[in-house]
């Protein structure tokens, strides 16, 4: 054979050979291959299989790093107590310091006087000298011999005891000065300890503190759960088709059959920015005008007319679903229904402030008309036919004034009942606008829930103190009993101490949201004492802390033991039964 050929042959050869190779593995690259479990995005489309993959790791990755975490704790804990013990060294140190100046300060005036008061007797032993022998002097001035010499002898004695004393001060001031220059090495020493044990505990508070969220935060799906949970409830966000909501009565009591029992109430309904509806009509029967009504809850710069034509969907939402209407701004807004006509108070001025405010929200949210709005309470209640009266009368009073900042329209949020309170955009995790402000709203200051109740604008709203959800066989109440509340508090106990567990903890009537077995209520207490935290069995005592200022509840504290207050709203709403929740940042506690 040609030596050629044989070259060909055995070079076809290693290239078939090596196609192979590469195709295989290009094969177990796609089978083999790590899905992104990484991607927060939303766009990564997850297989069954992979997403069970990224589960598990995600399981592995809190498994090893819970053990890290509890050391990591401890650590912190060890060294903040450090830096604790170093700081009252400091402090301590610092007043002995004080203390020593001060007495230094007191030595140097004594020295000096006891100097200067010497100095003027030398000066004038000295000028008696250059006149006449001292002791010729006493001799001829005293009566005898032995009387002069105890004179000389007295004032010897004095001058050498001045002496003494100065030298004795300033030996004191040199021992002063000493200590003070030892304590104040000893104090900065104890300073750059601190400072680096600061640093130290910094670093690794804001480690754990990273952990911490990463082990505890809910999940995706309990987030998304919880949203449901929430849409169940039907909240009555516009005043104009206001429903009931509370569901536990308190006077007088709706009993659920048993005692005791507990029930959270809630202060108003989301989302609380803008203008507030029923405190809107408590500012108008306070005599305020529309103008009053919407800087109170709105920052802009003037009001503009505007027109264009509106479109109108069937969606959820902006450019949602199909178009049901189109028409011009003024007949759109003539056939809104948020606010019940009757709220005619002081000229319409509650009708003419939601006309604005209604207007200038469709124009920014559809950029002038550009885009489509929806007809529900996802936007604001639309229906095709106008609804006259009053409404129709503030409509054409304050036609085409819309509210403008910065040259546009603003988005004038606006819902039913805040509960005292309303809270700019980013306060409640939307994209922060000028526009959106937080204030107290009520006439008065409000440092309790008492001045809640009779301060608030919107008190009069009838959810404005309300607990959600119920179960039809306690009564449709939202009571809870005492193991129920001890059931919650304990799950959120075993959350923080072991965020891996978190995935258990969601309500026991309901399938689980991350698809793996719900703990009951034993078996949380049974995760609890194997880690050596004592369980609560019932409750009897619960008291609210609240920030009244900002309108949050701050804590919660359980028969002596505290917990964060919104930490226990994200738990209670996860853990409780039926669809039973607290729906605002502000929530209080009844026990009957």
């Amino acid at each position: 054979m040609p030596k050629i050929t044989k070259f060909i042959i055995v070079l076809l050869i290693f290239l078939s050979t090596i196609f192979f190779i590469f195709n295989r593995i290009q094969f177990l690259n796609i089978i083999f291959a790590e899905p992104n479990c990484d991607d927060t995005s939303g766009n990564t489309k997850l297989s069954p299989d992979d997403a069970q993959y990224c589960a598990d790791k995600i399981a592995r990755d809190i498994s090893a790093l819970t053990p890290a975490h509890e050391q990591n704790k401890k650590e912190l804990s060890n060294l903040n107590n450090k830096v604790s013990l170093l700081k009252k060294q400091i402090d301590l140190i610092s007043s002995q310091l004080t203390k020593i100046k001060s007495d230094i300060d007191k030595r140097d005036k004594d020295l000096s006087k006891t100097k200067s008061i010497f100095e003027e007797k030398a000066r004038n032993q000295y000028i008696e000298l250059r006149k006449v022998s001292p002791t010729f002097f006493i001799f001829l001035s005293s009566e005898t011999a032995t009387n002069a010499f105890r004179e000389i002898s007295y004032k010897q004695r004095a001058t050498e005891n001045d002496r003494k004393i100065m030298v004795q001060y300033a030996e004191e001031i040199n021992k002063l000065q000493s200590d003070k220059e030892s304590m104040e090495k000893t104090k900065n020493s104890l300073a750059s300890s601190k400072s680096q044990l600061d640093e130290k505990a910094k670093t690794l508070g804001i480690e754990v503190a990273k952990v911490e969220s990463y082990l505890a935060t809910l999940s995706a799906r309990q987030q998304s759960f919880l949203a449901q949970k929430l849409e169940s409830l039907g909240l009555s966000r516009s005043a104009y088709n206001m429903k009931g909501g509370c569901s536990s009565d308190i006077d007088p009591f709706k009993s659920p059959g048993f005692s005791p029992s507990f029930a959270f109430f809630s202060f108003g309904v989301p989302n609380r920015v803008g203008l507030n509806q029923y405190g809107a009509w408590g500012r108008a029967k306070a005599n305020q005008n529309y103008d009053q009504i919407l800087r109170a809850y709105y920052n802009f710069d003037d009001y503009q007319e505007r027109n264009t034509t509106i479109k109108v969907n069937n969606g959820k939402g902006i450019n949602q679903g199909s178009i049901i209407w189109t028409g011009s701004l003024e007949d759109y807004i003539k056939r809104i229904y948020e606010v019940p006509d009757s709220w005619a108070d002081n000229d319409l001025a509650v009708l003419k402030a939601q006309a604005i405010a209604a207007r200038s929200y469709v124009l920014a949210v559809t950029n002038n008309g550009a885009s489509s709005v929806c007809a529900s309470e996802y936007c604001q209640v639309f229906k095709t036919s106008p609804k006259g009266g009053n409404w129709e009368t503030a409509v054409n009073t304050t036609s085409g004034k819309v509210m403008i900042q910065g040259g546009q329209p603003i988005t004038a949020w606006f819902s039913a009942t805040h509960g005292g309170y309303a809270y700019t955009s980013g306060d409640i995790g939307w994209s922060n606008k000028a526009w959106t402000k937080r204030l107290q709203d009520s006439t008065g200051g409000i440092n309790s829930f008492s001045d809640l109740f009779n301060n608030a604008y919107d008190k009069n709203s009838p959810v404005f103190y309300c607990d959600w959800g119920s179960r039809i066989q306690y009564n449709k109440t939202a009571w809870l009993k005492s193991d129920e509340v001890a059931d919650i508090a304990n799950v959120i106990l075993l959350a923080k101490a072991d965020g891996s567990t978190q995935k258990h903890l969601s309500q026991t009537d309901k399938p689980n949201p991350d698809g793996v077995d719900t703990w009951d209520s034993g078996r949380v207490k049974n995760e609890l004492s194997s880690r050596g935290i004592t369980p609560f069995d019932n409750v009897s005592n619960i008291t609210i802390g609240a920030d009244f200022g900002s309108g949050r509840t701050t804590n919660i504290t359980i028969d002596g033991r505290s917990f964060d207050g919104q930490d226990f709203k994200s738990y209670f709403n996860l853990r409780a039964p039926a669809n039973i929740q607290i729906v605002g940042p502000l929530f209080n506690i009844e026990k009957r």
